[in-house]
């Protein structure tokens, strides 16, 4: 064992005990925001109209023994006769070698519509879910058990929780105006603070997320498709911003829409310290869409994570006649 991937080893090993022992954990990041709507916002069920189905994967450092790793899936649609939208996602989150915390969590989600101007909308909404976290106390590695010549052998001296499973109500609401051609929302997920520490009590903190974008036209061909089977190219800047346990994160990213296909760039940052580069491409038609994500990092583990590795697909299923008179939201797709 080579002392870099010792080093590895041992990073993700005291990020894992501190999550357990109830050092305020953050939540998962997703980079393509809007390829996973209902993470970042309730609100946003419905907001399409017709059915809808987004599948997301992300590969954060993979570096360091694959240290975290985030799968989910949603649906989501509008009903005429709930005035809005329902919707609900099931996500699984890893971290550290074969997965030694995991976190499993499913949610649904109503989204009431209703029109305040002659061209402005808001979607106000409520979530609810149950969330379960399991320790993996087999797999974890500790300080106190690494030998200079062999490795982690022996025993640790470390002592595991009373329980290893443990499973938590949790609760979310949110809100979006937009028009035409803009968009801002605002979300605040775990308004409980529910306990999730394995050691004690301890309360998970709340996440406030909010989000402004438009979308601007920048060619005077206002047909969809050209000559050439492109779009109207269309560019749409945007910002978010998220804060819990302390932590700021802001976001800026502008998008080059030109059907059928979509490039962005972010950047990702704190309030002291730069954190990525988001590269985005993606290719949509009809019905179907598939995008992928690279953060490039540029804090202090840029030389040791390997940076995030994100895919998202997506599906619109076919729209009943009778909702094509409401009005969908237009905001970018990944």
């Amino acid at each position: 064992m080579n002392m870099k991937t010792l080093k590895r080893i041992i990073l993700v090993a005291a990020i894992l005990l501190g999550t357990g022992q109830g050092i305020k954990a953050q939540d998962v990041i997703f980079s393509q925001f809007y390829a996973n709507p209902l993470y970042m916002n309730p609100a946003f069920a419905g907001s399409k109209v017709c059915p809808r189905i987004a599948l997301n994967f992300r590969n954060q450092w993979p570096a360091l023994v694959s240290a975290f790793t985030t799968a989910s899936v949603s649906y989501d649609q509008y009903f005429n006769d709930l005035h809005g939208g329902l919707g609900g996602y099931i996500m699984t989150d890893r971290q550290g070698d074969h997965g030694a915390l995991s976190t499993t969590a499913a949610a649904v989600m109503y989204s009431f519509r209703f029109q305040v101007g002659r061209d402005i909308w808001i979607n106000a909404a409520l979530q609810g879910g149950l969330t379960n976290e399991y320790l993996d106390w087999d797999n974890l590695r500790f300080p106190d058990q690494i030998d200079p010549t062999n490795g982690f052998i022996g025993q640790t001296s470390a002592q595991a929780p009373e329980e290893l499973s443990k499973w938590y109500l949790d609760f979310a609401a949110g809100a979006l105006v937009y028009g035409s051609n803009w968009y801002a929302g605002f979300s605040a997920s775990h308004l409980t603070q529910p306990s999730n520490g394995f050691y004690g009590v301890t309360k998970l903190p709340i996440k406030f997320t909010g989000n402004v974008g438009a979308l601007i036209n920048i060619s005077e061909e206002q047909r969809r498709t050209s000559s050439l089977g492109l779009g109207t190219p269309v560019i749409s800047p945007n910002f978010v911003y998220q804060y819990q346990a302390g932590f700021h994160y802001f976001n800026y990213g502008v998008y080059l829409d030109w059907m059928p296909f979509l490039v962005g760039c972010w950047f990702r940052q704190g309030l002291e310290n730069a954190d990525a580069f988001i590269f985005q491409v993606g290719v949509q038609q009809d019905y179907f869409k598939i995008g992928y994500s690279y953060d490039v990092t540029v804090s202090k583990l840029a030389n040791n994570t390997s940076g995030a590795h994100e895919i998202s697909v997506g599906v619109m299923l076919p729209c009943p006649q009778a909702k094509h008179k409401i009005k969908a939201i237009r905001c970018p797709s990944f």
